[in-house]
């Protein structure tokens, strides 16, 4: 599937999973349908969950009274990116704020969507999560609290970081990074294809009152001056 896109002189990177119902393994069911009218007129009940494919995790999927996909504003899901892949931890290494500070600090701004990634690539929420093939990188209170003290909005996951290895990582880092509304991107695809650092980014879910997260289509652009 095509990545890349050149428009008006900029590189626009699609960083969505691609989803095809027929082999999906999380809920995705399409039913097309004609009205009946004398123009052809189809319609498509669409039956999916929340955290499909390349999704925006948001704080009411973790907190009773967090804030929905309807309760952030638009600018949550808008801004500056920012990458890195990780490539000199050992694996199945926690991802520390020394590593962060070494990787990232002083060119992280507040507001900023940060994505981090590993050499050490597993597609999540296979059956060989957590087995003895996977040896991504992992996310803790640690890891979460670093984001928190650079203002960030939102965190994404290449397939290089796991953030389902274990109760004891996962819910601080949920805890500490929803608490201040920071969302989460699961999972970020065609990271590869990024030559620049940093890019515009944008993954607005659909504006729907009481959805905790929300499958979006992901997409950097390369060479605007003003997040560059």
């Amino acid at each position: 599937m095509q990545s890349v896109y050149e428009l008006n002189g900029l590189r626009v990177i699609d960083l969505t999973k691609y989803i095809d119902p027929a082999t999906e393994t999380r809920r995705c069911k399409l039913d097309r349908f004609n009205t009946g009218g004398p123009i052809p007129d189809f319609h498509t009940n669409v039956d999916i969950m929340t955290h499909l494919g390349t999704h925006c995790e948001c704080p009411y999927h973790h907190f009773e009274d967090g804030a929905s996909v309807a309760d952030l504003p638009l600018t949550s899901f808008i801004g500056r990116g920012l990458y890195y892949e990780f490539k000199d931890l050992a694996p199945l290494s926690h991802i520390g704020a020394a590593d962060l500070d070494k990787a990232i600090d002083g060119k992280v701004k507040p507001g900023d969507v940060v994505i981090i990634d590993s050499i050490y690539k597993l597609a999540p929420f296979t059956p060989e999560t957590n087995g003895p093939n996977d040896k991504r990188l992992l996310v803790n209170g640690e890891t979460a609290q670093w984001f928190v003290d650079k203002k960030v909005k939102c965190v994404g996951f290449g397939d290089g970081v796991s953030i389902e290895n274990c109760n004891e990582d996962v819910k601080p880092f949920h805890d500490i990074c929803m608490a201040k509304n920071i969302t989460f991107l699961e999972v970020v695809k065609n990271l590869d294809q990024l030559k620049q650092e940093t890019f515009f980014i944008s993954f607005a879910p659909m504006y729907i009152k009481g959805l905790d997260s929300c499958p979006v289509r992901v997409y950097a652009i390369e060479g605007l001056k003003e997040f560059c």
